[in-house]
C-alpha cells in the first residue's frame, strides 16, 4: 500500500462512495480529502499550493473526526470558493480526538479548474474511520 490512496466504490443511488486508506490514521485522513477533491475537480493534480489554511478539528470518535474535516473542505469550497488539499496532518488524543491540519490550494479559477460533482455534504452513511490489518481505512458517502 502506498502511503495513502483511496477508491470510489458503489454505494447509495445518487451519492459518492469511498474507501481511502493510509499506513496511519492521518495517512487514511489525508487519503479521504484527496477522494473529495478527485469527485470536485476533473484534475485534482493541477492544483497548486497558492493558499495555506489551518484547521483544528476535536471530536469524541474517529468516525466523527472523519465526517467534520470533509465538511470543513466542502464549506470553505462554497463559503470561500477555495479548494483545498490535507498537506500535512496530526492527530492526538487526550480525552477528545484532536486533528491539526494544514491545507494547501488555491481559489476556484473556471479558466484552469474543470469543476466535477457539486458535492453538496459527507453525510453519516457508511461512515468509518478504524484501524485494520493493513493499516487505516475510512469509509465516506458524499451527497452529490
Amino acid at each position: 500500500m502506498s502511503e495513502r490512496e483511496f477508491a470510489f466504490v458503489e454505494g447509495a443511488p445518487g451519492d459518492l462512495s469511498f474507501v481511502a486508506r493510509g499506513a496511519t490514521a492521518e495517512a487514511a485522513l489525508a487519503a479521504a480529502a484527496d477522494a473529495l477533491l478527485a469527485a470536485t475537480l476533473e484534475h485534482p493534480a493541477a492544483l497548486e499550493a497558492r493558499e495555506v489554511r489551518e484547521l483544528h478539528i476535536e471530536e469524541a470518535e474517529a468516525d466523527l473526526l472523519l465526517l467534520r474535516l470533509l465538511n470543513e473542505l466542502i464549506y470553505l469550497r462554497d463559503a470561500e470558493q477555495v479548494l483545498l488539499r490535507a498537506a500535512a496532518l496530526r492527530l492526538t488524543q487526550d480525552g477528545a480526538l484532536r486533528l491539526d491540519v494544514r491545507l494547501e490550494g488555491e481559489r476556484v479559477d473556471p479558466a484552469r479548474h474543470a469543476l466535477l460533482s457539486d458535492v453538496k455534504a459527507a453525510t453519516a452513511h457508511g461512515l468509518a474511520l478504524r484501524e485494520t490489518a493493513q493499516g487505516w481505512e475510512a469509509r465516506a458517502t458524499l451527497d452529490v
